[in-house]
């Protein structure tokens, strides 16, 4: 019986988790302050459902 192994390359450089840090904290930022603060009344409801879902405090 043959096996094979595959090395899925989990070392990640460095530049690449910041890059993967700076996305992520950019949508977090995004849905949280620009979403939170629409003018359009669905979405700025549901992100003020998220808020109190997720016990963030907004008001």
């Amino acid at each position: 019986m043959n096996t094979a192994s595959v090395s899925l390359g989990t070392s990640v450089s460095s530049q690449s988790r910041f890059v993967q840090l700076a996305l992520a904290a950019f949508l977090g930022i995004f849905v949280m302050g620009f979403v939170g603060f629409s003018h359009i009344d669905a979405v700025h409801n549901a992100a003020h459902d998220y808020r109190h879902s997720m016990a963030f405090p907004c008001h």
